[in-house]
């Protein structure tokens, strides 16, 4: 659609069936697409609002926010700003100070993460599999690659480290 048709910005969740937003808005910005993105998620967690960020959104805003400072986000972010809500912004710099730069979970790929959370939230590689519409055996893998770069053992151990970086909150 975005080879057809010109857009001021597009309005993004971070899940939908498929694929992460993530991998979307790396997929768009991998693409050449130039389009200002504004992620607005109800998923509030410091790292998944990081990694939007660097992999290309201009803009991360709260479901909860009010319908003023969405429109504000939109505005600005369609005119090449960058928008993000001040109580995250504040969490970002923050946390980015807390976190030992040889944090394990700075190391796995958008997909990794995306299935590290899933898995922390207790969903099963079947519900994983169904949620972002991709095989078993791909989810699978991509648990034996994070269980590795974690250097943990278990899905127990992925959900220890997790609540000790205060990554989901």
């Amino acid at each position: 659609i975005l080879q057809q048709q010109s857009f001021e910005l597009l309005l993004l969740d971070m899940v939908m069936p498929g694929f992460s937003g993530l991998d979307l808005i790396g997929r768009i910005r991998n693409d050449g697409f130039t389009v200002p993105i504004l992620v607005f998620s109800m998923h509030h967690d410091v790292s998944i609002v990081s990694r939007a960020i660097k992999v290309g959104a201009n803009g991360y805003l709260g479901k909860g926010a009010a319908t003023k400072e969405l429109f504000a986000a939109m505005k600005k972010t369609a005119e090449g700003g960058r928008y993000i809500d001040a109580k995250m912004a504040e969490l970002l710099v923050f946390m980015e100070e807390g976190i030992n730069d040889d944090a394990r979970h700075k190391h796995l790929s958008n997909r990794e993460f995306e299935i590290f959370r899933l898995l922390t939230e207790g969903h099963s590689v079947n519900q994983i599999a169904e949620r972002l519409k991709i095989s078993n055996k791909t989810v699978s893998t991509h648990k034996v690659h994070l269980l590795e770069k974690m250097r943990v053992g278990n899905t127990a151990d992925l959900i220890k480290y997790s609540l000790r970086h205060r990554l989901f909150e």
